[in-house]
């Protein structure tokens, strides 16, 4: 939202780059208080480099992970997809 209501686009190419360089922005460049103020490249490097328990012991939220299908689902993304 933040780049978004701030800018105006000129082509489909003019948004792409601007996204990008504000997307880089903001995962090396700007601290972040829920990540114990550090950029986001920084704490995925924490959690790459000492494993996710560590920063989980320092007080950070866990890593969002995807949950598991319910039990009997069975079905791939493929399938669902292809069936609507």
């Amino acid at each position: 939202d933040e780049l978004l209501n701030e800018s105006l686009f000129f082509g489909l190419d003019h948004a792409r780059s601007a996204i990008a360089e504000w997307r880089q922005d903001f995962n090396t460049a700007r601290p972040h208080s829920s990540l114990g103020y550090q950029t986001p490249a920084a704490f995925a490097g924490t959690l790459t480099a000492t494993g996710s328990d560590a920063a989980l012991n320092e007080g950070f939220a866990s890593p969002p992970v995807a949950p598991t299908a319910p039990y009997g689902v069975t079905e791939t993304a493929e399938a669902l997809i292809a069936t609507g």
